[in-house]
């Protein structure tokens, strides 16, 4: 029986057929100041979309639904952990985006300068940015939590000549300082640095530098006289830089444009999630990140529904704020993470409960796959299979989804564990490393044959780095290299196991990371798990695992060989786990994903790198502990091969 129902099916190939026609009749979903002359010019290894079109995204987002009628309708809702509200309708978020805009030209900012904003996700964050794309002017975010010495070599590669921030941001309670650390960035050699713009929130008064530092009512006060309107810009010009939110050691810098962003961005709001203008979405995650700037920012904008834009923690000042704002504010459609599902798991079902949640229709997950026993646990226990629990895939470079379950269009049947079938417009296979095709079933890496809009056309300040991490890396072939593991299916679902350097080698065998994890979680006292191989004489590697306990789950022994059992159940005798371990926390960036290098790093006895994505410093430490404790318990004699355990082996030790 077909899984794939025809009208997907065609959607999908129609789309590979002839993808200037597929591509050029999603753009003209949008307004345009000017048509395009040609849909698409490829010039490897770079390309443009819709040449010699002029657009702005900023007028698309806002004075487009303003000047159809519905400058009234809620376009922005501001809640965090605090308890304070602040809804801003399309006119108003106008009226605001245009006087930012102006105070922006009065401190001379114009069309290709670049601005930092290193805020928590509040409405004068996203005001600036749709102020800077309105005038021309090039944004880079920086999450507010990264120290000085990462916001520095940002600031410092963006050339920015100012940066914006707040005193403090809110977090679990406390208001988190940032002034200081915007000092200390711009004090470490960030030269083009003209001003630092400053939004005091904090209980006690911030620090400032004159002449170089401003307060917002003094920014804004510099506008009087200038002009809050919008500029025309080529279609392929830059609208945003961001940093990627992965687990590398090296942050790129992205570069999305202001034409083909939007066409592919507000595409796939329609196709994946459904977006209408009667939605209320909340997407959880933070403007410091590509999901942020896409879905919380610009593409529900575009559509034109209200998007709420969340400060805090999700589990303050209670574990059931996400789902009493859910309720107050009658949202229907969420998109979270699935870190941030877990975390909820830790709770259990009760602070769900008492919650009607009747006017959520949709739940999207992305981040890192969602392991099957999460999914189970909120499309199950919490949800009651009333509403679908969807998965989907993507990254800071493709600026939204690639893989996913086209709600918009038709849902398919959901594969727990699975993000879903290659999009329409996304010439997706699974390659060997060596480019040759993989059988269904067969493990490989995600490539993509020819760009889309959404895809980044360069990195910024660096081509070269471009074309080689991004078009060179499998053997004669020019196709994007995603770095994720993944087989594919019969029906075509695409199975993601993990980053392609973090697949685990045991003798012959090639076991994913999310595999290993998926598979301990699946014990009913397992809130997180994090795996990585750790080399090994016998085996060529052994599996590294770091295990987090849901709420009222105490370490035992008995306790880790149930959770070596379950393991050895699910994948078999080929998984051998070199040693197990119980930690509080394991190492994330801010972003939610994983850092599985770090791990590794810690059991080798390297230095991790660039650890300035990292959610938590003190999960670094805590893994080197338990590495430690891992040493000592399993130290093996002088002449012994390796020091692993079999997977049905006892571990000594809690």
């Amino acid at each position: 029986m077909e899984v794939v129902n025809p009208i997907v099916r065609r959607w999908q190939r129609e789309s590979l057929e002839d993808p200037e026609h597929f591509w050029d009749q999603a753009a003209r979903a949008l307004p345009w100041m000017r048509t395009w002359d040609r849909v698409f010019e490829w010039t490897y290894p770079t390309f443009r979309w819709f040449i010699g079109a002029q657009t702005n995204l900023a007028v698309n987002c806002l004075d487009y639904h303003v000047a159809h009628g519905r400058g009234g309708v809620a376009a922005l809702v501001y809640v965090n952990e605090r308890g304070d509200r602040r809804v801003l309708t399309y006119a108003q978020l106008l009226h605001e985006v245009g006087r930012t805009a102006a105070a922006l030209r009065g401190m001379g900012i114009a069309k290709g300068d670049r601005i930092t904003i290193y805020m928590p996700t509040c409405p004068e964050a996203i005001i600036v940015m749709l102020a800077a794309v309105r005038i021309g002017a090039i944004h880079s975010v920086v999450y507010a939590g990264f120290g000085s010495g990462a916001l520095a070599d940002r600031v410092k590669a963006s050339g920015s000549r100012l940066v914006f921030a707040a005193d403090v941001t809110f977090r679990k309670g406390r208001e988190v300082p940032l002034k200081e650390i915007v000092d200390a960035a711009v004090a470490a050699g960030c030269e083009s640095v003209e001003h630092v713009v400053v939004l005091r929130r904090g209980s006690a008064p911030a620090r400032m530098t004159a002449p170089r530092d401003l307060d917002w009512d003094g920014f804004l006060g510099g506008g009087r006289g200038q002009s809050g309107e919008a500029v025309p810009l080529e279609a392929n010009e830059p609208a945003y830089i961001l940093a990627t939110s992965g687990t590398t050691a090296t942050p790129k810098l992205s570069v999305h444009m202001h034409g083909p962003y939007a066409v592919h961005i507000h595409s796939m709001a329609r196709w994946v999630y459904g977006l209408r203008p009667g939605d209320v979405w909340w997407s959880t995650s933070d403007i410091g990140w590509v999901v942020g700037h896409s879905y919380i920012v610009y593409a529900p904008l575009l559509i034109g529904c209200t998007t709420i834009a969340y400060e805090g923690a999700l589990d303050h000042p209670g574990p059931d704020v996400f789902w009493k704002v859910i309720d107050e504010f009658g949202v229907t459609s969420v998109f979270t993470s699935p870190t941030a599902v877990r975390l909820l798991m830790r709770y259990g079902e009760a602070p769900a409960q008492g919650h009607r949640l009747t006017s959520l229709e949709r739940l999207f997950c992305a981040g890192e796959p969602l392991n099957a026993p999460a999914w189970e646990w909120l499309q199950k226990k919490v949800l009651g299979d009333r509403i679908p629990v969807i998965d989907h895939m993507w990254q800071t470079e493709t600026a939204g989804p690639i893989v996913g379950n086209p709600y918009g269009v038709g849902l398919l049947p959901i594969k727990p564990g699975s993000g879903g079938i290659p999009l329409a417009g996304i010439d997706a296979a699974i390659v060997t490393p060596d480019g040759e095709p993989c059988a269904p079933g067969d493990k490989g890496i995600l490539v993509i044959a020819r760009p889309f809009p959404g895809l980044i056309q360069t990195l910024w300040g660096d081509p070269a780095r471009y074309a080689r991490d991004y078009w060179e890396r499998i053997p004669g072939r020019r196709v994007y290299y995603t770095g994720d593991s993944a087989h594919m299916d019969e029906d075509g679902y695409v199975w993601f196991a993990g980053r392609a350097d973090e697949i685990i080698k045991i003798a012959a065998h090639r076991i994913g990371t999310i595999e290993v994890e998926t598979a301990l979680l699946k014990h009913a006292a397992v809130a997180e798990a994090a795996v990585t191989g750790r080399p090994d004489e016998m085996r060529g590697e052994v599996i590294s695992a770091f295990v987090v306990l849901k709420l009222g789950h105490e370490p035992s022994p008995q306790l880790k060989d149930a959770l070596i059992a379950t393991v050895r159940r699910e994948l078999g005798p080929v998984a051998v786990i070199g040693e197990l371990n119980f930690v509080s926390m394991v190492p994330k960036t801010r972003s939610g994903k994983i850092m599985r290098r770090v791990l590794r790093a810690v059991i080798l006895g390297r230095d991790p790198g660039d650890v300035s994505t990292i959610e938590d410093g003190g999960s670094i430490e805590e893994a080197r502990e338990a590495w430690r404790a891992i040493q000592a318990e399993i130290a093996p004699p002088a002449d012994s091969a390796a020091g692993h355990h079999e997977i049905n082996a006892p571990l000594r030790g809690p």
